[in-house]
């Protein structure tokens, strides 16, 4: 299934450029969020659009009950804390008032969502999934490939790789990758450059260097710590 959402995503350009003789983000305005809705527009029949908006409608309300839901057990358990180690005869009283800062969370979550759903820049869909994504991969996946292949991992060396893909995501993000810096705007308030380097680093996504360099911290600090004691 997602395969397919890739394959038609890059074959739309092929599309409209044999029916208009125009690239898929000339016929969506600019706006690459507005690619594949342009596409289902112009190349499928009107009924089907129908059913295709439904069912997209359908899968982003159970998706968004479910964010919401995690928005508010995180605010709830995570930043205030409610409902963590509590005794018998307190669990009553702070499982309701647990769910009561729950659903303050959700709350704040959804007008969070729709705030930034009315402020944030065109194209910033496709973007903001990018940086996300490219973020969480550095941040988790060293420690979760040496965690699954490597017993001698340590919880010193799997910290120290979240700390260094985040930190180094981050930076790369918002002061060297000049597509992200330039659209980030701290860089050019900072130094009124779009990026502290010139060519090639300001063109090489922010992953390339964060992903290798944390796996790398990881390993270090893994090699220089006390393995982890088998219960």
């Amino acid at each position: 299934m997602t395969g397919v959402a890739f394959i038609v995503g890059s074959l739309s350009n092929a599309y409209f450029f044999n029916q208009t003789g125009n690239v898929a983000i000339v016929e969506a305005g600019g706006n690459i969020d507005l690619i594949i809705p342009t596409f289902i527009n112009t190349a499928m029949p009107q009924w089907f659009v129908y059913i295709f908006m439904l069912t997209l409608l359908a899968a982003a309300m159970s998706t968004i009950s479910s964010q919401f839901h995690a928005i508010g057990t995180s605010f709830s358990r995570d930043m205030i804390g409610v409902g963590t180690r509590i005794s018998e005869k307190e669990e009553a009283t702070k499982s309701r008032k647990g769910l009561l800062i729950t659903k303050i969370g959700i709350v704040i979550g959804i007008i969070i969502s729709v705030v930034l759903g009315y402020f944030l820049p065109p194209s910033i869909i496709a973007r903001g999934t990018a940086l996300f994504f490219g973020v969480c991969a550095a941040v988790f996946l060293p420690m979760y490939i040496c965690g699954l292949y490597w017993k001698r991992t340590s919880k010193a060396g799997a910290i120290s790789g979240m700390v260094v893909g985040l930190a180094t995501s981050v930076f790369w993000m918002f002061f060297i990758h000049k597509s992200n810096a330039a659209m980030l705007r701290l860089v050019v308030v900072l130094t009124g450059k779009e990026s502290l380097l010139g060519f090639p680093w300001n063109a090489i996504d922010p992953i390339l260097i964060a992903f290798p360099l944390a796996f790398i911290v990881t390993i270090i600090v893994t090699l220089f710590t006390k393995p982890v004691q088998k219960a």
